[in-house]
């Protein structure tokens, strides 16, 4: 597998979208072909959450044979230029709207694409099977990702652009500060960066959960044979290190975590419509939970139990 290393250029516009012009009137009309469940739609995913998102859209085409959601998974920056898109009705990331952001897409549109924060995921922090270093500081991984360690270990991250992985780690470890070019680099999706990890003793890898968190899923627990999760330092008062299990996602003990957004650009109740408020209620809410993210829509109890 060949990495890339990511470039300076690359780094310093992650945060920014560019506006094209484009002369997209953005205007669907309901017709009976086109209603919440029934109809065909394409979407565009960031990659990070492509495991429960295809778990999502089995069990909706399932319930609503009619329906056919349509997803390309894709880093998260290419996702938000498929917005302007007529072709493309819905957007899943991990970030909701800016304010100048929906008065673009009002002035283009004529009217706003609705949003909202339907589960809470994590950045998995995953080295190679063989070694001894599980349990890292924030102040070791920013360490690694800037360069200022001075040791051997190199960090993956998952895609050739503007991934939603990589943005996080500028913003929330690195504090805006850039990468260091010899010390970061890009596989070219989720499953290169566990294949690269696995293959190399002094590499560490940065993965959404939804690939690699679900022990009931038999495609991850041959991931789980080939690399560890490690272990971070604790967002709480005592000093703990706690792996993105889905108490720590849910409680925010552990220190990656990041929403799972839905941006539609429907101004009726069409199939977007109805694919949004599935993952919105009950069913869609049991899918996160049963991925183990941390849905955000519905209230589950956490008990706490004592093992002997």
């Amino acid at each position: 597998m060949r990495l890339y290393k990511l470039s300076g250029l690359q780094l310093l516009s992650i945060n920014i979208i560019v506006y094209v012009l484009c002369s997209c009137s953005g205007q669907h009309e309901r017709t009976d072909t086109d209603t919440p469940e029934k109809g065909r739609i394409h979407i565009s995913v960031d990659e990070s959450f492509k495991p429960v998102i295809d778990s999502q859209i089995q069990v909706f085409e399932a319930l609503y044979p009619q329906a056919k959601v349509i997803a390309e998974y894709k880093p998260e920056a290419e996702c938000f230029r498929d917005l302007i898109k007529d072709s493309t009705r819905m957007i899943i990331v991990t970030r909701g709207l800016t304010p100048q952001e929906e008065r673009f897409y009002k002035d283009s549109l004529k009217y706003g694409p609705t949003w909202n924060k339907v589960a809470n995921d994590a950045i998995a922090v995953i080295v190679n099977t063989r070694s001894k270093d599980t349990i890292l500081s924030l102040a070791k991984i920013k360490g690694i990702l800037d360069g200022t360690t001075g040791d051997k270990q190199i960090a993956v991250f998952d895609g050739l652009s503007a991934t939603s992985t990589v943005r996080f780690a500028v913003d929330s470890i690195l504090k805006g500060k850039p990468f260091d070019p010899k010390k970061v680099f890009a596989a070219k999706s989720s499953q290169e960066v566990i294949n690269y990890v696995s293959s190399n003793d002094n590499a560490i890898g940065f993965v959404g959960v939804s690939w690699i968190g679900n022990k009931e899923d038999t495609a991850q627990l041959s991931f789980l044979k080939k690399v560890k999760i490690a272990a971070l330092e604790c967002n709480c008062p005592e000093k703990k290190f706690v792996k993105p299990y889905q108490y720590n996602i849910l409680s925010r003990r552990y220190p990656l975590v990041r929403g799972l957004y839905y941006i539609l650009k429907e101004n009726y109740d069409g199939l977007g419509s109805g694919f949004a408020n599935f993952m919105e209620y009950e069913k869609g809410q049991l899918i996160f939970w049963r991925a183990y993210l941390g849905p955000t829509r519905m209230q589950f109890n956490v008990r706490s139990a004592t093992t002997n």
